[in-house]
């Protein structure tokens, strides 16, 4: 048999929360080091019992003691609610805190594989917005191994109205890391969410890699990995199937680097969609990299909605060394963004965008547009070049590129050929140019 383990080094505040309520750990006098087994303290691990209290008993009292500390998760499924662990553990030595799971031999007899922790189908356990595991202030957590953490997410999605309905009620992120720092995750899976698999919201420092994400393509808004208000994240070496963005570039977040990344099926990688909300911060220096889509709607995309409530800037993108397989819209740009039957397009996006690069990409596409440059009348693109371009469609029809208010510099082989070289105005109510390459 074989061991494998997930390690969460973490420094935990001393508060713990399941369906909304909190038990402060902070006051008494510290244990010494050692470790808290959470079998220990109730829990069954046998994937039908709830064992959400004795994961909150457990870490209370870890994070009460000094030293260093580790949870230990024997093997097992283990049944969860709504959990929440907010850091730091005042007395806990730094990156000494572990969170062990153990994957060595499941109990459940309808499961087979790694260990799993399984997330509650009761929609009504969870608050709006909110998530199912999620990490708040914890600095120096480190999430490893091979375990599963299970969204049970297909009983939810014929619940989710999101995708036809803008003021539909969002359904639970499966694993939130919300304002942490110097964050680790290696070697997990994240299967069947119910919205969101996992998300980074005000994160400092985040290295994950070896991240299998699993949906079926048509689950709604299960995007793979989504980053906002974050600074300084690589996401490396992994796989993401899923129903949505592979991986999806919110609002502020800057020094972002995307490499290794086998996405399909999903709706590719997309920085955005930004400018439907006024207190939106800019995106800078992004770089997707060394990474292959097959089968997905896009490739790379950057998606803003028109008539846009305030200015905001996406500066500094660049997409480099890319495979596209089957894929039906490899390059866009999209400005004009509406995922609604319906959208107020009366102004433009005001989102601008400016240092925007696409190079050393190739492969097939199934449709004809293999890029689509769809960039603001109000603040059309500046900076934007495309450098060794190699697409061919596998579908009926040649390839083309079609531009909407972008002036691109070429260089290198350009297939199919860039929008100024011809302009044969087949959509004549955007004045776009287009170039068709037979």
């Amino acid at each position: 048999m074989k061991l494998v383990l997930l390690y969460l080094c973490i420094i935990c505040h001393g508060m713990a929360t399941v369906d909304g309520a909190r038990t402060n750990v902070s006051g008494g006098k510290p244990k010494s080091s050692g470790t808290f087994n959470v079998k220990e303290y109730g829990a069954r691990g046998n994937g039908r019992s709830d064992d959400t209290k004795a994961f909150l008993a457990a870490w209370n009292a870890a994070c009460k003691s000094s030293g260093q500390v580790k949870i230990l998760i024997p093997s097992g499924t283990y049944f969860l609610n709504p959990i929440e662990f907010n850091g730091p553990c005042r007395d806990v030595q730094k990156h000494k805190l572990q969170f062990v799971i153990e994957l060595f031999k499941l109990i459940v007899e309808d499961i087979s594989g790694r260990g799993t922790l399984r997330a509650t189908t009761d929609l009504r356990k969870y608050g709006n917005g909110k998530g199912w595991v999620e990490f708040r202030h914890v600095d120096g957590l480190t999430v490893t191994g091979g375990g599963t953490f299970d969204g049970q997410g297909a009983v939810s999605w014929p619940f989710n109205k999101c995708p036809k309905d803008k003021n539909c009620k969002v359904l639970p992120t499966s694993v939130k890391f919300v304002n942490t720092k110097d964050t680790v995750v290696r070697g997990i899976t994240s299967l069947n969410s119910k919205f969101f698999h996992m998300a980074l919201l005000g994160c400092h420092n985040f290295k994950g890699s070896g991240i299998t994400i699993s949906a079926p393509g048509t689950s709604p808004n299960t995007d793979g990995i989504h980053l906002e208000g974050s600074t300084g994240v690589t996401i490396s070496s992994s796989k993401v199937a899923t129903g949505d963005d592979c991986i999806s570039i919110g609002q502020g977040n800057t020094q972002v680097t995307i490499s290794g990344i086998t996405c399909g099926p999903g709706h590719g990688i997309s920085v955005g969609s930004l400018g439907r909300y006024n207190d939106e911060e800019d995106v800078k220096n992004v770089i997707v990299k060394d990474s292959t889509f097959t089968g997905t709607t896009n490739g790379v995309r950057i998606k803003t909605w028109a008539n846009s409530p305030a200015i905001t800037k996406v500066q500094n993108m660049t997409f480099d060394n890319l495979v596209m397989k089957n894929v039906d819209y490899p390059v866009v740009i999209d400005q004009t963004y509406c995922p609604f039957a319906k959208c107020d397009n009366s102004r433009a996006s005001l989102v601008k965008l400016s240092d925007i690069h696409f190079k050393n990409i190739r492969g097939t596409t199934k449709r004809p547009e293999a890029v689509i440059l769809r960039c603001s009348k109000g603040t059309p693109c500046q900076k934007l070049s495309l450098h060794n371009i190699n697409l061919k469609n596998i579908g009926s029809g040649g390839t083309l590129s079609t531009c909407l208010n972008a002036k691109a510099e070429y260089s290198g082989k350009i297939f199919p050929p860039p929008c100024q070289l011809a302009k044969i105005f087949l959509c004549p109510l955007h004045h776009c140019d287009v170039w068709v390459a037979k």
